[in-house]
């Protein structure tokens, strides 16, 4: 199992031209079966997709939409084992804390593998490895 982080699903809905590859490739990436995902990822998603500010910002129905339809891949709760296993990643790796509560609920599933553009490309995270899914060549 891959687990997905917030950025590929906000640019598999982008209309923005300088997102067009990053468009694509989210999209072929959410049409593998093989996908694990959050409730802080689907709340990340909700509230960016949202944002005002966004140069192409969903409206609240299509955002909850969108969120009722990721739900068709398996979604890590936040508890409390994964919150405190976030705090101490948080400082072991020094990154942030929402970093790491994705490297936590990722590792809560069983994946062994985080999409993600905002972490480091290649790192091992105590077994967890990140790839950058966007990363050019």
């Amino acid at each position: 199992m891959r687990f997905v982080d917030t950025n590929v699903l906000l640019y598999a809905v982008s209309k923005d031209p300088r997102e067009e590859d990053k468009a694509e490739r989210a999209r072929e990436i959410l049409a593998a079966r093989d996908l694990t995902l959050s409730v802080q990822v689907l709340q990340e998603f909700y509230v960016q997709a949202t944002r005002e500010s966004r140069p192409d910002p969903l409206t609240h129905e299509q955002a909850a939409r969108l969120v009722a339809s990721f739900m068709r891949f398996s979604v890590a709760e936040i508890t409390t084992v994964v919150m405190l296993a976030a705090i101490a990643t948080h400082q072991r790796f020094q990154i942030s804390y929402w970093d790491a509560a994705i490297l936590e609920a990722a590792r809560s599933t069983g994946c062994e593998l985080v999409l993600s553009e905002d972490l480091n490309d290649g790192q091992d995270y105590s077994g967890l490895r990140v790839e950058n899914p966007f990363r050019p060549g």
